[in-house]
C-alpha cells in the first residue's frame, strides 16, 4: 500500500481540535444525470445493500440506475430550493451555528460538515482539517439512531480513508444520542412549538427511517433505539401509549422491512376515523427528500385520501436553537480532555462567528 504524500511533521506546532458533522449526502442537481453517479456510490455500499455483490451489480446497473434517476430527480425537483438541496444548505448551517455556540462557551473548534455520499466527500473534508493542523477530530453523524446503514458506513468511509495515511490524527466517533437529554428535549420544544401554534392531533406518529428486517435478526440495535427514543420523546410530552405510534418509512425493494410501515398505518388511522395525525421524524436531523416529499408531501396525500381529516408535518430540528445547544453538549462530552479552550485572540474570533451565528438564527426565525 502506498500513501498519500503529506507535508513534513513539524515541532511545536499547538495541536488543533476539530468536529466533523456527517450527513448522508445529495446530488449535485434535481436531474436525472445527477442522480445517476449519487445513486451508484450510495447503492454500491455494502452497508446499505447486503445482496451478493455479483447480483446487485447487475440489478444496480440493469434496472434501478437507468429506471430511478429520472424518478427521483422528479422528486427532488419537488423539493429544490434556491440554494441547493435542503439536506446540504441544513447540514452547512448546523455546522456553522454549531461553531459559533461552541465559540459562545470558550471552546475554539473547528467545525466542518461532510456527506458520505456527494460532496463535500469524507475523504476531501479530512484532508483539508489534516491540512489546518487538525490532531484530534471527532466525527459527529448526523444520525440520532445507529444503525450499520447509516453510522457504520460513516466510521467506514473515515477508516478507509486513514489507512492511506501515514501520520493519523487523534480520532473518536460518536456512536449514537438517541437518548441524549438535550436531543430528546430539541424533539419536545419542536412538537410544543408546533402544537402552541396548530393545536394538539388526535395522534402523534413518529417515523423513522426503515431498514430490512434481517438487520434487527442480525444484531443492529437500530429498531431498540428508535423506540426507546419514542418512548423518551412521549414521556416528556405527556402523552399515553394510545396517543402515538411508532412506524417506519421508505422502504424499498421487495423484502420485509421494520414495521409498522408508515404510510399504510396513515391510511389505516384514517379509516378508523382519526381525524387529525401529526408526524415528526425523530431520526432525521435534517429536512431531506424522505421528510419533504416522502411525508410532507406523499404521506399527506394517502391520509387525507383515505378520509383523514387533517395532517401536519412538524419539521426537522434543522437549525433550532435547542437543537444547536444539544450539539454543542454532545460535542462537549466526547472532546473532554482534549485542548480546546480559547486563547484571547482565538476567543475574539469565535465572538465574531457567534455574532453572524445569532444573526442568521434570527434572519431564520424572521423567514419561519
Amino acid at each position: 500500500m502506498s500513501f498519500q504524500k503529506e507535508p513534513p511533521y513539524a515541532h511545536g506546532t499547538a495541536p488543533k481540535t476539530a468536529v466533523v458533522l456527517v450527513n448522508l449526502g445529495t446530488p449535485e442537481a434535481p436531474t436525472a444525470a445527477a442522480l445517476r453517479p449519487y445513486l451508484k456510490q450510495f447503492l454500491s455500499d455494502r452497508r446499505v445493500v447486503e445482496i451478493p455483490k455479483a447480483l446487485w451489480w447487475l440489478i444496480l446497473h440493469g434496472i434501478i440506475l437507468p429506471l430511478r434517476a429520472g424518478k427521483s430527480a422528479a422528486k427532488y425537483a419537488t423539493i429544490w430550493t434556491r440554494d441547493g438541496s435542503p439536506l446540504k444548505v441544513h447540514t452547512e448551517k448546523q455546522a456553522k451555528l454549531l461553531q459559533g455556540t461552541l465559540g459562545q462557551r470558550g471552546h475554539q473548534l473547528q467545525v466542518a460538515y461532510a456527506m458520505s455520499y456527494g460532496n463535500p466527500s469524507v475523504p476531501a473534508v479530512l484532508d483539508k482539517l489534516k491540512a489546518d493542523g487538525c490532531e484530534q477530530i471527532l466525527i459527529l453523524p448526523a444520525y440520532p439512531q445507529y444503525s450499520a446503514t447509516t453510522t457504520a458506513s460513516v466510521f467506514d468511509a473515515v477508516f478507509a480513508h486513514y489507512q492511506k495515511v501515514r501520520n493519523i490524527p487523534e480520532l473518536r466517533l460518536v456512536k449514537h444520542y438517541h437518548d441524549h437529554p438535550g436531543y430528546i428535549d430539541a424533539l419536545k420544544r419542536s412538537v410544543l412549538a408546533h402544537w402552541q401554534a396548530n393545536g394538539r392531533p388526535d395522534r402523534l406518529v413518529m417515523s423513522f427511517h426503515g431498514v430490512p428486517k434481517r438487520t434487527l435478526t442480525l444484531g443492529d440495535p437500530y429498531h431498540c433505539e428508535c423506540y426507546k427514543t419514542a418512548r423518551l420523546l412521549a414521556t416528556e410530552l405527556g402523552l399515553g401509549r394510545d396517543q402515538y405510534l411508532v412506524t417506519f418509512q421508505s422502504r424499498f425493494g421487495k423484502a420485509e422491512w421494520l414495521q409498522p410501515y408508515t404510510a399504510p398505518t396513515l391510511q389505516k388511522l384514517a379509516k378508523q376515523g382519526v381525524a387529525k395525525v401529526d408526524l415528526i421524524c425523530p431520526g432525521f436531523t435534517s429536512d431531506c427528500l424522505e421528510t419533504l416529499e416522502e411525508i410532507a408531501i406523499e404521506a399527506r396525500r394517502d391520509f387525507l385520501a383515505a378520509g383523514g381529516r387533517e395532517f401536519n408535518y412538524i419539521a426537522c430540528l434543522n437549525e433550532s436553537a435547542a437543537w444547536v445547544d444539544a450539539m454543542a453538549q454532545i460535542v462537549l462530552q466526547h472532546t473532554g480532555g482534549w485542548p480546546t479552550a480559547s486563547s484571547a485572540a482565538a476567543r475574539e474570533a469565535q465572538q465574531a462567528a457567534a455574532a453572524m451565528a445569532r444573526a442568521e438564527s434570527q434572519r431564520l426565525g424572521a423567514v419561519t
